[in-house]
């Protein structure tokens, strides 16, 4: 669903401003450390959209400095990558031994599980917070774009700026229940973007390269759930690798083998849908074939084993009423 908060400083007496805004900030992000030369009569503006697990907000602010420090990651680290797209203005960023300042039509990456400093503003642009176990990529592998400016201005830079734009200067044409087809977008493109710029940089190591090809495993993983003929060995095939390297590579990332991985995701893709109301004329059947299950005994096996229940009983219990009211 489609949740949206709004923060206007004007809204609120001029004492208390800075405050509300930290506390909003550290609702939608993490704890920080933040401190503004305008505390005393803070302007700025804040929307968060809340699709899903992702939250997408645009915001505009006078100056203000950010530290995440070891003490408060120790205290809440809700493993969130942080994403912004800076449209005016600069930002500032200290992290992993590197430092960043983006401008307009940049876009930079922080990790929310590490420490870092930040000077931002006057600025204005979109954050995006995203769950690290949510995205299409090898968790080491991002680390290589920690404090370092990404264009906003061509290729996947340009896609997701231009997404995130669009998205949160036109919110009165989507519906809520659209919140979830714009979270998976939303994960493709910045899960796109990671991909593109570590393969695109001839600096790395061996290791990060390693890490790269995962991180690119992963992402093609996702754009291909629906195909029927996605398997461990038509993989391998489309990077120019072995099986048995793809069986390597997969294992030093993750807890489960290749083809487990590929019917998680599209598991949970399948429950999404099942849960929305806006998709409740399909059937079950035209559901788990959208996302690669040809067999309806298959996919009801795989569902009862992995949630606890049958999928028509889970699409019951999602859609209520409603799925006999509308459906």
């Amino acid at each position: 669903m489609v949740y949206e908060t709004v923060f206007r400083s004007g809204d609120v007496p001029a004492a208390d401003r800075f405050d509300y805004w930290r506390e909003l900030m550290i609702q939608t992000v993490a704890p920080m450390d933040m401190s503004s030369d305008h505390a005393d009569d803070f302007r700025a503006s804040m929307r968060v959209l809340e699709l899903g697990a992702v939250h997408v907000w645009p915001t505009g602010f006078q100056s203000v400095r950010f530290h995440r420090t070891p003490k408060l990651i120790r205290q809440s680290d809700p493993e969130l990558l942080h994403m912004t797209f800076v449209s005016r203005g600069t930002v500032g960023v200290v992290q992993a031994g590197r430092e960043a300042t983006p401008g307009p039509g940049d876009l930079c990456v922080v990790d929310f599980s590490r420490p870092f400093d930040s000077h931002a503003g006057p600025v204005k642009g979109v954050g995006v917070e995203v769950p690290k176990e949510m995205l299409a990529l090898a968790g080491k592998g991002v680390n290589e774009l920690l404090g370092r400016r990404i264009s906003g201005r061509e290729g996947f830079g340009a896609l997701l700026a231009q997404f995130l734009t669009r998205i949160t200067s036109d919110t009165g044409s989507f519906q809520p229940s659209d919140g979830p087809r714009l979270e998976t977008i939303v994960l493709d493109l910045v899960s796109a973007l990671l991909a593109h710029e570590l393969a695109a940089d001839n600096t790395f190591t061996p290791e990060a390269r390693r890490r790269t090809l995962t991180l690119r495993i992963h992402s093609f993983i996702q754009q291909h759930l629906a195909d029927p003929q996605l398997t461990p060995r038509a993989i391998a095939a489309a990077h120019h690798i072995s099986l048995s390297h793809l069986h390597r590579l997969f294992r030093e990332e993750n807890t489960t083998t290749i083809a487990a991985w590929i019917r998680h995701q599209r598991l949970q893709r399948s429950r999404r849908d099942l849960a929305d109301p806006a998709l409740c004329h399909n059937t079950i059947h035209q559901i788990a074939t959208r996302w690669g299950f040809t067999r309806a005994a298959d996919f009801t096996r795989a569902f009862r084993t992995h949630y606890g229940m049958p999928p028509r009983d889970y699409r019951h219990q999602a859609l209520g009423t409603q799925a006999e009211t509308h459906c």
